[in-house]
């Protein structure tokens, strides 16, 4: 029986005689996630460090009361049209979009995660009982050029905070993006600096978006082919462009803050007021916007010069009206996206210390009948938190150490015959200064902090 492809609309014997001669490969700008012992030609973060900055994200984010939340990965396409806004480059060029070959739906996969998670409040009526602190982590999807930090997938970890009207959540997400960055060992000023903004309200945008437009009408022989494309559709974008033919007139344009009312000037100002208490510095920058249309009032990024081009590394802000506009009720929201891919390059990039990734101990077993006797103690270990490999396969000592010795572990066990007739196992250090001792098997719970962890316990 021949059945159709739901994806291409090409039958499947064809697809197979097509693809059996050939070695698949993934698609390009869509990259694996390796161990750290696999080498590839590309330079990316291996596993290990992606495994570190999870865990490290979730410590964080715990401590701050924010809850995890998963959405799904294809979404409605008019959801994005509505939420980021027809004429943003992700609509109109970069979006992964199609027709669901049953049924006809207009279907995306995500370029973002903000508007996926205000589906889900709006879908579930999930800000009745009042305001959500909410993060999420996983892949985006954008149809662009594969670059250095700048994929095809790529992944972000995306937090909001839903239903907070005030400066006080503006500033304490920026203060918990600055808590990260102390955790994954980044130095505020140095590897990363804070530059902020304010949009103002759509009546104050709407009145600068006027005088924008007459200000680049005025000088459109100086206008690029992109920024007249954008002239009335977006303007706004025009501000960030690289032309160097255009940066004076770009410097001359008015500015946004000229534009702003006092309510508005005292929500930035209160949210400064309180980044200056904690002793964080910023850069304000009027030429600050975002790419989606969604955003008011406070815009912040953290940007890197360790990166080339790609130097923005987490970007946010407040976005007030995103609720009501995919069909819920009014409310209040603010949040950030963070590239994991790129930050990460950064992190290699700055050869900060990282964890290996490693287990704590390499069980060596010179002979497969002992483990009957051998497979429990390994399980107590476990169970005491210390993370142990065990050597399947046989093979001589000198072979099995030298496994162990690659294997990046702080300890090899051994359970030779000796040690096992005397219900013992020798603890040999494999990383740093120390004699190698003899443990009682019966006794793991004993000797078991001194494996667990980097630093240990006797």
């Amino acid at each position: 029986m021949i059945l159709p492809s739901p994806l291409s609309g090409l039958r499947l014997p064809f697809l197979l005689q097509t693809t059996m001669s050939k070695t698949l490969q993934a698609i390009k700008g869509m990259n694996d996630i390796l161990p750290g012992s696999v080498t590839r030609k590309d330079k990316l973060p291996d596993s290990a460090l992606w495994h570190w900055f999870e865990s490290t994200v979730r410590s964080v984010l715990a401590r701050y009361g924010y809850l995890y939340i998963l959405t799904p990965i294809v979404e409605p396409t008019a959801l994005f049209v509505r939420g980021l806004g027809e004429v943003t480059d992700i609509v109109e060029k970069e979006m992964y979009s199609f027709t669901d070959a049953m049924n006809g739906d207009q279907l995306t996969l995500r370029p973002e995660a903000t508007a996926g998670i205000v589906r889900a409040m709006v879908e579930h009526n999930a800000l009745y009982n009042g305001p959500l602190r909410l993060w999420t982590l996983g892949a985006m999807f954008r149809h662009e050029k594969p670059q250095k930090g700048r994929y095809r997938q790529f992944h972000q970890l995306d937090v909001e905070a839903l239903g907070f009207a005030g400066p006080d959540v503006d500033a304490e997400l920026i203060l918990l993006v600055r808590r990260l960055w102390k955790e994954l060992g980044l130095v505020e000023g140095e590897h990363v600096r804070l530059e902020l903004n304010s949009l103002g309200q759509p009546a104050e945008r709407a009145a600068h978006r006027a005088a924008l437009i007459a200000h680049f009408e005025a000088h459109a022989e100086l206008l690029d082919e992109d920024a007249k494309r954008r002239l009335h559709s977006n303007p706004l974008r025009i501000l960030d462009t690289k032309n160097p033919a255009m940066q004076a007139m770009v410097e001359a344009a008015p500015k946004l803050m000229d534009f702003l009312g006092e309510e508005t000037l005292a929500h930035f100002n209160a949210v400064r007021a309180i980044l200056d208490a904690a002793g964080l510095e910023y850069r304000v920058n009027t030429r600050l916007v975002r790419g989606m249309d969604y955003y008011n009032l406070t815009v912040f990024e953290w940007v890197t010069d360790h990166l080339g081009s790609q130097g923005t590394v987490c970007g946010g802000g407040r976005y007030d009206g995103l609720i009501e506009q995919l069909g819920g009720k009014s409310a209040p929201a603010v949040g950030f996206g963070l590239g994991i891919e790129r930050l990460l390059l950064l992190i290699q990039e700055l050869g900060l210390p990282v964890p290996s990734g490693a287990a704590d101990a390499y069980a060596v077993i010179p002979d497969a009948t002992a483990l009957p006797q051998v497979l429990p103690v390994l399980e107590g270990l476990r169970a005491e938190g210390v993370a142990v490999q065990m050597h399947a396969g046989g093979g001589s000592m000198k072979a099995q150490f030298k496994k162990a010795d690659a294997s990046g572990a702080r300890y090899a066990l051994v359970f030779g015959a000796d040690e096992l007739s005397q219900g013992q196992v020798t603890l040999k250090p494999l990383r740093e200064a120390g004699e190698q001792s003899l443990r009682p098997l019966a006794d793991v719970k004993h000797w078991a902090g001194l494996l667990r962890g980097p630093a240990g316990n006797a």
